[in-house]
Order: structure tokens, then sequence, then C-alpha cells
């Protein structure tokens, strides 16, 4: 339908941790989930007064903090869990690395048929991941396939409910143990390798697993998500003439929320 997209339709899930709740959360809840709150779900393993407090829907899984394959599997299939129950229309699934620009995801997630099977993001490689599946006879299958690297798995409903058999409840770490593989590997196996829908490639997704300098300033209000963090022991951000210093804003997110929302109160 031609209809506009709603941000209503959408459920975003950020994946975070307790440690990380005062430096990389605290920077979102400032900036983008500002007005996304009532759309995103943070999805954490430790109990936050004061996140409550901020009035966030704060999901305290019961999953391990550390950053294990079983760890990261057990919080997508929470996240997978809350998406299905929620009823919306599109799961979005960002890490507290990412900066979510809503309004360049509506725009993107309205040309996709509504009803349709879609997977969309960005893969980390330049070719499919190679992975050994445990098969029931206790040998392994060598399988190919594309993944949308963390910060940018987004998922119809209707591709979603097909997952269900493979990803619903305890099902999603049984089958990320059989491919050994962490969260968003296993969402890509189960899509393309399971339901056999090809995932679409979008270069408007980024994480912080690539050259983040290679992103044009013009081309930012564009982008879907953005990212930060260090890379060969360099900080990677995106070049970004803002508001703020360097020292004041490492991520560029501060400077590119004001650049997309001038208005904001704490923006110069």
């Amino acid at each position: 339908s031609s209809s506009r997209l709603e941000l209503q339709q959408v459920f975003i899930a950020v994946k975070t941790t307790g440690r990380f709740h005062g430096t990389r959360l605290a920077l979102l809840l400032r900036t983008w989930i500002s007005r996304t709150r009532a759309q995103t779900f943070i999805f954490t393993d430790m109990e936050d007064e004061n996140l409550r407090a901020e009035g966030v829907n704060v999901v305290v899984t019961g999953c391990h903090s550390d950053h294990s394959q079983q760890a990261l599997s057990c919080k997508m299939s929470a996240e997978y869990d809350a998406f299905m129950a929620s009823g919306k229309r599109w799961f979005c699934h960002v890490d507290d690395d990412n900066y979510l620009n809503a309004e360049a995801l509506l725009a993107l997630l309205s040309g996709f048929p509504q009803d349709g099977d879609v997977y969309v993001g960005k893969p980390s490689l330049d070719r499919p991941i190679r992975a050994h599946e445990l098969t029931e006879g206790n040998t392994t299958r060598e399988v190919h396939f594309w993944f949308a690297t963390g910060g940018a798995g987004f998922l119809s409903r209707r591709l979603a409910e097909k997952m269900a058999p493979w990803a619903s409840g305890s099902r999603f770490e049984q089958t990320s143990a059989r491919i050994r593989l962490p969260d968003d590997c296993t969402v890509g196996f189960i899509v393309e390798e399971r339901l056999g829908v090809s995932m679409v490639h979008s270069s408007l997704f980024h994480s912080h697993l690539e050259n983040l300098l290679l992103i044009s300033h013009s081309s930012v209000p564009q982008q879907v998500t953005l990212s930060y963090g260090m890379f060969e022991n360099k900080l990677n951000s995106i070049e970004f003439k803002g508001s703020f210093s360097k020292e004041d804003d490492p991520s560029r997110f501060k400077s590119v929320h004001c650049a997309l929302y001038p208005l904001t109160s704490w923006c110069p």
C-alpha cells in the first residue's frame, strides 16, 4: 500500500549491558531515543532504577552479561519473542553503539511490500559466511549465507513469523548452538538457509566494523544507522562538522542529532 509507514508500527530493540548504561546508552537516550521512546525497548542484563525513572521500556533478560555467543543469542531470543508479542509490523535491532535515524528508517521500510518476506541490512563481510551446522546424526554440513551485522537487522512480521520453528522460545539459542555462531549470524542462517529468503543488501546501515570515515558528510542525513568504536586501536567514527568538538562528541552522535533536530533543547 502507498500509505506511509508510521513509527508506531516499528519495534526497535536496543541490545546493551549493565556496564554501558551510563555511557553508551546514556548517549542514545539523550539523542535518538528521545524521539522514539515509546517504540524503543532496551534489552539488558541488569536492573536499573534510573532507566525506569526515565520512562523507557526496559527488558531485563536473564542472560549472561559477557559477550559470548550464548549470551548474545540469549538476548536476541528475548528481542524476537518480545517483538512477536508486540504485534508491530517491523522488527528492528540495533546495538548500543548505533545512532538510528528514524525518518531514514521509515523512508527505507516504506519502500518494501508491507506484508512481504523482508530481511534488510548490511553485511560486514564481502562474501557469505561459511559455517558448519551440526546435524541430527552428529555429522556436520557446510552452509553458506549472508547476514546483516549486529546494528542492522530489520525483519518484516511475516518473515519473523516464518522463523518461529527455529527462533521462538528456547529454539533460537538451540539454532545458534548448532552453527556455533552468534545472534546476528543465526538470524541470517534461519532466513537464508532454512527459509530460502535472500537478504536485501543496503548501504544505509553502518557498524564499527567498517571505516566510518568513508561516509560523506552530505549523505549522513540519509543513513539509517551510524556507529562508532575502536578499530585497530584508533577511534573509528564518522567525519561530521557539527556543533560539538571531537572532545565533547567523539562519536559525533550529538552533532548529527542537532543537525537533524536543531530545535532540541540542548543543541547550540
